[in-house]
């Protein structure tokens, strides 16, 4: 029997140091396969970047010595994903990997993040996936962050990793979301995390003269700690600084009772006749 098939991809770019990490995590774990964009992606979400005109490119990517498959493309996080697994992968896949991603991504913005949108992509191709992301400090989320330390963040990766590989699909798990606190080791706790309705990245406007001046949205980070769910991924990791492993599902439908919500809206159109 073949070893398993791991397809690695991300949100900062083919050369991010977080990316490396991840495969020399997982190279022990089976055959492994990188696509990923040439560069940064962060915040595209689960796009089709129209950017992507479907060129390819074989890179030379090596881990301790020895040569891993690797392409990249001028497009999304998820676009990688659908190249590696229709296109590029010699079989399918057994696992997909996105990360490690420079930057926690927690609450109500996890729908913003590549690296998130990759993981849900490979999900919606019936694949499991694991999405790992690194706490650092803002200055470090569009940057190549040399010299921080991802060890830890590998480890789990492939911690998760090996159990995805040996783990039959449990319903409505589409993708284990995986944040790692700043300063965890191996021996950091780890904990089941709902995603939590608060918004983690307020936007901020940026002041300009003129409308036409170049000024991206800002971002910053706040908390409303009153209200701040204890099972939630941004506890984990804010309050309690543990690994916050967040159970993702494709079914965005709201767990509202469907026929009381069927009853309201027919109540609320038979009131306004």
């Amino acid at each position: 029997m073949p070893r398993p098939l791991i397809l690695l991809t991300n949100d900062d770019g083919l050369n991010s140091p977080g990316l490396k990490a991840a495969a020399e995590a997982l190279m022990e774990l089976g055959d492994l396969m990188v696509v990923a964009p040439k560069n940064q992606q962060t915040g595209v979400g689960r796009a089709l970047s129209p950017e992507h005109d479907g060129a390819l490119f074989e890179e030379v990517f090596e881990v301790r010595g020895q040569r891993i498959p690797a392409y990249s493309l001028f497009g999304s996080p998820t676009q990688a994903v659908l190249h590696g697994v229709l296109e590029l992968a010699p079989r399918r896949p057994d696992l997909v990997v996105s990360g490690i991603n420079y930057g926690e991504n927690l609450g109500t913005v996890i729908t913003l993040s590549g690296t998130v949108g990759a993981a849900l992509e490979a999900a919606d191709l019936g694949l499991p996936a694991l999405a790992v992301s690194q706490e650092l400090p803002k200055e470090y989320h569009y940057n190549s962050p040399e010299g921080i330390d991802f060890s830890a963040a590998a480890y789990f990766t492939a911690f998760f990793a090996r159990i995805l590989l040996k783990m039959p699909h449990i319903a409505d798990v589409d993708v284990l979301k995986v944040d790692v606190p700043l300063g965890a080791t191996p021996e950091t706790p780890w904990r089941v995390t709902r995603v939590s309705r608060q918004r983690y990245y307020h936007p901020v406007p940026r002041s300009r003269r003129h409308l036409w001046d170049k000024a991206r949205m800002d971002y910053e980070t706040r908390i409303d700690f009153a209200t701040l769910e204890p099972d939630s991924d941004i506890y984990a990791i804010v309050v309690d600084k543990v690994v916050s492993v967040t159970p993702l599902s494709l079914d965005l439908t709201s767990r509202i009772d469907l026929a009381d919500l069927q009853k309201a809206l027919e109540d609320k159109i038979c009131t306004k006749q």
